[in-house]
C-alpha cells in the first residue's frame, strides 16, 4: 500500500469551479494505486489532522484532494501557507463507517441488501451521509427504504 508525503502550499480553486481549498496530487502518484483515480485515501496534514477523502480531477490530467475549512482552522493555516501532507489508501474502501441502523436494515431485508451491494460506493456514501444527521430511527429507516427502492428501480431500468 503506497504512502506518499509532500510539502506544498494550500491552494484554492476558482469560485466558478467551487472555490474549494485543496492539495494537488500529480497523476504519476495516482497511477501507482491499484484502483487509480477511484482509490479512497486517508490524508494526514502536518501530523495533526487525518481524514478520508477522494481524488478529484484538476482538469489538466492531475488531481486534488479537498481540504475542508474546518481542517484549516484546526491546523491554524490559510490559503498559500505550506503544509506537509501524507496520503495513503484508506483501509475502508467505502471511506466511511456503515451506521448500525443501516447494517441491521440490510441484514433484515435481502432485496435492500442486494440493491445496496450493487450500487456504487459513491451512492453508498450518499445514503450514509443522508441518514447520519437524522436522530429519529423511524425516519432513518424511512430514508433508507426510499433511497434503496429508488436505486433498485434505476438498476432495473438499466437492465432493460
Amino acid at each position: 500500500m503506497p504512502r506518499f508525503t509532500f510539502q506544498q502550499p494550500i491552494q484554492q480553486l476558482e469560485k466558478r469551479k467551487g472555490g474549494y481549498y485543496y492539495l494537488r496530487v500529480d497523476r504519476e502518484i495516482v497511477e501507482q494505486y491499484e484502483r487509480k483515480r477511484s482509490t479512497r485515501l486517508k490524508c494526514k496534514i502536518d501530523q495533526k489532522v487525518t481524514y478520508s477523502c477522494g481524488l478529484n480531477h484538476l482538469g489538466d490530467g492531475n488531481f486534488f484532494i479537498i481540504v475542508a475549512t474546518k481542517y484549516l482552522k484546526k491546523l491554524g493555516k490559510d490559503l498559500g501557507e505550506m503544509v506537509i501532507f501524507e496520503i495513503y489508501e484508506d483501509p475502508n474502501p467505502l471511506g466511511v463507517e456503515i451506521p448500525k441502523i443501516l447494517q441491521v436494515f440490510l441484514e433484515q431485508d435481502e432485496v435492500a441488501k442486494e440493491v445496496f451491494n450493487r450500487i456504487t460506493d459513491g451512492k453508498k456514501r450518499s445514503l450514509i451521509y443522508l441518514i447520519k444527521p437524522i436522530k429519529d430511527i423511524d425516519r432513518q429507516i424511512e430514508k433508507i427504504s426510499i433511497f434503496l427502492e429508488e436505486e433498485g428501480r434505476k438498476l432495473q431500468k438499466s437492465k432493460k
